[in-house]
């Protein structure tokens, strides 16, 4: 018995492990196929490729749902890597939901048994159809003895035991994609899979949620206008979370919410205020604000749930958030750099100036007024295209920043169409921008801090020029010219002429060969043919090297152009 009890889990954990490696195998194909010129009719252009794009980003989102929690989880994470992945693929796994049907009341009455034991008989009133349910668990409304109105989130079962499977192939398809030459440079895979291992492990530990509950609800317990709901702590273990039941209407329901008297456009309001305050003031926040997790209460206080995805931001990024946000305020584009720089967003050592190009074009963009209702949308695009493939690492809790503000501009928006959160943001931002007090780890005061320094380089601003004025009569001044763009566009013209040279002579070949076929020996054909091979491998390689380089030129010219 235990002889057949091991052999079936081998067979399951080798049929896993193929399913997995026919997703990832697929993948790599399409990869391959998108990245050849020929595989587009009629040529690839932009519009082609982010077309093509699109689709497999869709593939492999629904492929993740097919594969369960632990690779719903890992497009949520992935989701946070623009580093890592094109725009266009981050933005389709950021919409990744968890959908998946529910498990029996049964095993769900099992695992309160086993987590429980003799404080089951706490629980007088279980509701058997579950409120929700989703990847890990799934959530039942239920009765206490002393009256109290509770929610159970009740883990899968045998969910642990998966994910570790999961999380080891995993490993494994980590280390293969750090050995290869071309999807292995410049990032480090197997530290990317220890991570989100470390990330999914925690997940499934309910205690944790827990204590992100009870101080996210601490930061609001003054506040009438959010409720967040409260931990019934001897009834949460690892495996099971009970929470006090707070029913509302969903915040995207903008007809319910007119039909019960409540105006959308406070709730968006509220909801901007207290997002604010998360990041501002307390730099602990709820990093997934889709509508499935915010609610209205019946007097239009606004209602959060689900806990297990939170942000924190450190001291340290929280200061030099406040050097970003002020720089990018006064459309500063060198000081934005600067401050990126010593957050550790750019690598060391790298040639800034394309960077601070493109991130002046951004800012002109996106913050010039009349501000558009999707702002934080927009620059958080941009900022996901310069990103990839650029000397960046955006620290994860940034982008869940950008994330969290991106998704809740989009609920803010059903409530109220002229939604606009830069606008609502103004008031916060402008005392953040005059405070002068004296606590390090506050970003009012950091912001004080800087405003006093950009009256400091003012102030030196006439005494700078007359230096220079001075320097250049006596002919001191020296001008130091960056010529990076410049010999990128001489290597692309040398590798072009490269190309054309190549192409020639495949030609050349190619009509040697039809020509000593037609002949009365054929057979001589395969001497043009075979020296073609070599020649042909070069010719490949050449357009891949255009290729790469024709993005960069891209990216330049469309915001040149705009």
């Amino acid at each position: 018995m235990i002889l057949l009890s091991r052999l079936q889990g081998v067979l399951r954990k080798t049929f896993r492990g193929l399913r997995i490696w026919r997703v990832v195998l697929t993948l790599l194909v399409l990869l391959w196929w998108d990245a050849k010129a020929f595989s587009y009719p009629g040529g690839p252009t932009k519009a082609r490729r982010e077309a093509r794009q699109k689709l497999r980003a869709h593939w492999l989102t629904q492929e993740l749902l097919q594969l369960g929690s632990a690779f719903i989880k890992l497009g949520q994470l992935l989701s946070a890597r623009p580093d890592v992945l094109p725009a266009g693929w981050v933005s389709e796994l950021a919409e990744l939901q968890d959908r998946v049907p529910s498990f029996s009341f049964d095993r769900a009455q099992r695992v309160l048994e086993e987590e429980l034991g003799a404080r089951c008989a706490e629980i007088i009133d279980l509701d058997e159809q579950p409120l929700a349910a989703a990847s890990l668990a799934q959530v039942h409304r239920a009765s206490l003895r002393s009256g109290r109105q509770v929610v159970l989130k009740i883990q899968r079962p045998g969910l642990e035991r998966l994910f570790r499977l999961d999380l080891e192939v995993m490993q494994q398809v980590a280390s293969v994609l750090q050995r290869h030459p071309k999807w292995g440079r410049g990032r480090d895979w197997v530290a990317m899979a220890q991570e989100c291992r470390r990330v999914l492990l925690r997940e499934l530990d309910f205690r944790l949620e827990a204590q992100h509950a009870a101080r996210f609800r601490q930061q609001f317990l003054d506040d009438p206008k959010i409720r967040v709901p409260g931990v019934v702590w001897e009834l949460s273990t690892r495996r099971v979370l009970c929470l006090d039941y707070l029913p509302g209407i969903k915040i995207n329901d903008r007809a319910a919410l007119q039909e019960a008297g409540i105006d959308p456009t406070s709730v968006a309001e509220i909801g901007s205020a207290s997002y604010l305050q998360q990041l501002v003031r307390y730099g602990f926040f709820h990093a997934d604000p889709h509508p499935g997790n915010l609610a209205v209460a019946a007097d239009g206080s606004l209602i959060y749930y689900d806990f297990g995805m939170m942000g924190q931001l450190s001291e340290r990024l929280r200061r030099r958030l406040g050097g970003m946000v002020r720089a990018a305020a006064a459309r500063d584009a060198a000081a934005l750099v600067d401050e990126m720089q010593a957050a550790g967003v750019i690598a060391t050592g790298v040639d800034v100036g394309p960077v601070r190009r493109l991130v002046r074009l951004m800012l002109n963009e996106a913050l010039t007024p009349p501000f558009s209702s999707s702002v934080i949308d927009k620059l958080s695009g941009d900022l996901y295209e310069l990103v990839y493939g650029q000397p960046f690492r955006l620290p994860v809790e940034l982008i869940f920043v950008m994330r969290a503000l991106s998704t809740f501009e989009g609920v803010g928006k059903s409530l109220d169409p002229g939604f606009s959160l830069v606008a609502i943001a103004k008031p916060y931002l402008l005392p953040l921008m005059t405070s002068s007090g004296s606590g390090s780890n506050d970003l009012l005061n950091e912001f004080g801090r800087q405003v006093g320094a950009l009256s400091s380089r003012a102030v030196g601003i006439p005494r700078r020029l007359d230096e220079s004025l001075e320097r250049l009569e006596q002919g001191d001044l020296q001008l130091q010219i960056r010529m990076g763009e410049s010999d990128r566009q001489f290597r692309r013209m040398v590798t072009a002429q490269h190309s054309i040279g190549q192409s020639v002579l495949l030609g050349g070949l190619a009509v040697a060969a039809a020509l000593m076929g037609a002949s009365a020996r054929p057979l001589w054909a395969l001497l043009p043919l075979g020296a073609a091979v070599p020649v042909g491998m070069g010719w490949l390689k050449l357009q891949v090297k255009l290729r790469k380089d024709g993005r960069i030129e891209n990216i330049s010219g469309t915001n040149s152009s705009s």
